[in-house]
């Protein structure tokens, strides 16, 4: 290459590296508005990582610990509202969509990197997972980091891959036990790749290996101690205790696909997929359909066997975006990079206007999309004056009793500066969630209780006790096409198990 080719090369470079960077800061500021805006209340799954965050461990009932030492570390710095406990999920995202960029400019040029981390930070998914909080937003960001740190391995005898890759291991294991899918695919990898079968003997993959089992050793300890409560429910959400053939179910799970990766995107996968059964790919296309179509390709069989969330097969997504990017740019396949580009910028724009508009506007047929994430404050407050009301009529609650894992959820979040205790139902030996484990009503708590619950006269709880009385039902808006309805209970004299 000469002077001139290079110097417009590195022209063109900057020019695309300034597009990256302006478009990701468009959206992170665009985001982190619509957070300040976003008038849903916290998911019950975000009120229990901040319950997590509270008391920091190594290890929750649920899930590995670095989603409440994320919140934890937000929360203490910006506060403890909506907005704090989820700020860190746009941040998290854009960190993604460098990790992409890194990986699409290693495999390929600056171009595909920089198109491929634009493409990632706008997916339909992303745009949806920037609006809260989960286990799902650390885990892509290292295994971004993953991916790169093993396409540089194989191009270097440098060791600084290799401990990257080990560090993203673990930190990723530490976000999400899904990390281990990344092992899966090196494998398969490997399996279909006779060129990079070296590797197998590489010591530095097997100290990459070592460092994140290291990283994930405190969390198994955390297990050990608490008779490997994560890994029980993990199994537990696999539900393969019952029948075994769910087509409904793989072709629902297959067809959410198209909403995640966006319906363009998706439908070019597939293609490369039938054009890898016919032709060989270029070396780097198929190392990324290596660490994308296993983990999809397993999750829709766990589908098909029991049941499978769309989001289950997120990770497949970080190497699925530089494959078809990269690939639409060799096939010069413009116009349907444009269109899904306008989809995706579409979807961004109503997620954004959907959570500041949340539970204001009347949608048709009853369709209400934030009925899960909209009503808890108004049920919360419903409990807080029923105490009340209590309290003043000479009345005083020992507790406040909860039946299942939402509402308890819900109830200590919004209700964190009660003096009232709030206290799980534990119906079974075995705890169901953390509060079962860590806050399950016994016969320590002294008086009367008040029990708060969505499940109305089916509950079971106030059969356990020597005297029940329904005090009242109240029914609170969860936007404008829904309701919740909670019913109240005064119990004591409590039976025991």
């Amino acid at each position: 290459m000469n002077d001139m080719q290079r110097s417009v090369g590195d022209f063109e470079d900057r020019e695309w590296l300034r597009l990256l960077a302006g478009g990701l800061t468009a959206l992170l500021i665009l985001r982190i508005i619509a957070l300040a805006l976003n008038r849903t209340d916290l998911f019950f799954d975000e009120a229990q990582y901040w319950f997590w965050s509270l008391e920091p461990a190594f290890g929750y009932y649920s899930k590995p610990p670095l989603i409440a030492w994320i919140i934890g570390l937000s929360t203490s710095v910006c506060g403890v509202n909506e907005f704090c406990v989820r700020l860190p999920s746009p941040f998290l995202h854009t960190a993604t969509a460098l990790g992409v960029f890194l990986v699409g400019r290693q495999l390929y040029d600056t171009r595909t990197g920089a198109l491929a981390g634009l493409v990632f930070a706008t997916l339909p998914g992303v745009s949806l997972s920037a609006g809260i909080i989960s286990t799902d937003v650390p885990l892509l960001v290292f295994w971004a980091v993953a991916l790169f740190a093993f396409a540089r391995m194989i191009e270097t005898r440098d060791w600084w891959p290799a401990i990257l890759l080990g560090l993203a291991l673990g930190a990723g294991l530490n976000a999400k036990y899904a990390m281990a899918w990344f092992v899966v695919c090196v494998v398969a990898y490997l399996i279909a790749t006779p060129a990079r079968r070296f590797l197998a003997w590489d010591f530095r993959l097997y100290a990459a290996f070592a460092i994140g089992a290291a990283m994930i050793v405190p969390n198994l300890l955390w297990n050990l101690q608490n008779k490997f409560a994560t890994f029980s429910h993990t199994a537990d959400n696999a539900k393969w205790g019952g029948p075994l053939l769910h087509p409904g179910k793989a072709l629902e799970f297959f067809g959410a696909q198209f909403g995640v990766f966006g319906p363009i995107l998706f439908g070019a996968l597939l293609v490369i997929c039938w054009r890898a059964m016919r032709q060989n790919l270029p070396e780097a296309d198929r190392l990324l359909l290596a660490f994308s179509m296993p983990v999809i390709a397993a999750i829709f069989v766990q589908a098909f066997l029991s049941r499978a969330h769309a989001n289950w097969a997120a990770v497949a997504y970080v190497a699925a975006t530089v494959l078809v990017t990269a690939t639409m740019i060799r096939d010069v396949a413009w116009g349907w990079f444009r269109a899904s580009a306008a989809i995706h910028v579409a979807v961004v724009i109503v997620f954004l206007a959907g959570m500041a508009t949340a539970g204001l506007i009347k949608l048709p047929s009853g369709f209400a999309p934030f009925s899960r994430t909209l009503g808890w404050q108004s049920v919360a407050d419903s409990v807080k004056a029923e105490v009340e009301t209590a309290r003043a009529g000479g009345d005083r609650y020992a507790a406040i009793l909860s039946d299942d894992r939402p509402m308890t959820a819900e109830l200590l979040y919004y209700m964190r500066g009660a003096t009232t205790p709030i206290y799980a139902w534990r119906a079974t030996a075995k705890p169901r969630d953390h509060f079962e484990m860590v806050r399950p009503f016994g016969r320590a708590v002294q008086g009367p209780v008040l029990l708060a619950t969505l499940r109305g006269d089916l509950t079971e709880v106030p059969g356990r006790f020597a005297k029940a009385e329904k005090i009242g039902e109240k029914t609170v808006p969860a936007g404008v096409n829904a309701t919740r309805r909670v019913t109240f209970f005064r119990l004591s004299g409590y039976k025991g198990e």
